[in-house]
């Protein structure tokens, strides 16, 4: 967790007010950043913030302001803002409880925070609210002014703290119905569909562990890099062509076939350590 909290302020449900603080839920490692180069001399390519009268200028001087007429400027000073903000901006109001199951992923944000109590006076009434939620597999629909934006958010229980993940309004969603007419009506054999059902099924895992999922691209970039630093000769690894469905039938059959063989085959200790039961039970059997 990081050393700082990124934002303070209060989760209010009903009459339960308690101090909370945010920290970010998103990493700041795994992804490589290029630099946009000039081609000729492989110098940095600079953007500078300049006045079309002063020239080039530094950040200390530069303030907000809106144009209220063409050309035509009044500056707002960030304590002018501040001022604005008042006790309740600082506050995650819940709205309405639901089901987890019912909020559609599409209105989720990339933007996530773990909220945790600050202070002492807040820990029992968060646990609390937290295991209320937890319990019943619950969420909340709250508001909240997070950076200086109204923001609607979703609350979930993680563990033993509460997720908050800001959503997306209805008119920023388009909804499957928009493009549902490209999708066809065939008919399907019975065989067909207990087939793919078996597919789906060869497949089924109770849990998934998304540590075990890692980013190639960036693990192939990163071999591109060290290879030019180090002055090596890039080989390209041979493209292999997939194979395209001609028939159906034949497709899923063969895929059911190899889905099943990947689900009960062993591998590598796994396999001398199932071989080393199966042995040992067979000897008991036989000694009995």
């Amino acid at each position: 967790m990081a050393a700082r909290s990124s934002w303070k302020g209060y989760l209010k449900f009903s009459l339960i007010s308690l101090p909370v603080k945010a920290y970010s839920a998103r990493a700041s490692g795994g992804s490589i950043a290029l630099h946009q180069l000039h081609a000729k001399c492989h110098r940095r390519i600079k953007y500078k913030k300049t006045c079309p009268i002063h020239g080039e200028v530094s950040k200390d001087e530069i303030v907000s302001g809106y144009e209220y007429a063409d050309g035509q400027y009044v500056v707002i000073e960030p304590a002018e803002l501040d001022q604005l903000r008042t006790e309740a901006d600082r506050a995650i109001n819940v709205d309405a409880v639901v089901p987890l199951k019912s909020i559609d992923p599409l209105y989720f944000t990339d933007k996530s925070y773990y909220l945790v109590p600050d202070g002492a006076v807040g820990q029992k009434p968060f646990v609390l609210i937290q295991k209320a939620l937890a319990d019943d597999n619950l969420a909340a629909i709250a508001r909240a002014v997070l950076f200086g934006r109204e923001e609607l958010v979703l609350i979930r229980p993680v563990e033993n703290v509460i997720a908050l993940t800001a959503m997306r309004y209805e008119s920023e969603v388009t909804h499957a119905e928009s493009v549902a007419d490209e999708v066809e009506s065939p008919e399907l054999a019975r065989e067909e569909v207990e087939l793919t059902k078996t597919l789906v099924k060869a497949f089924s895992k109770k849990k998934v562990s998304i540590a075990a999922y890692q980013d190639e691209y960036v693990s192939h970039l990163t071999q591109l890099i060290e290879a030019k630093v180090a002055g090596k000769e890039i080989v390209t690894p041979p493209q292999t062509e997939q194979a395209h469905v001609i028939n159906l039938m034949d497709a899923l059959k063969k895929s059911v076939a190899q889905a099943g063989g990947q689900e009960k085959k062993p591998r590598g200790k796994m396999a001398a350590s199932s071989r080393r039961r199966t042995n040992a039970a067979k000897g008991k059997r036989k000694s009995g």
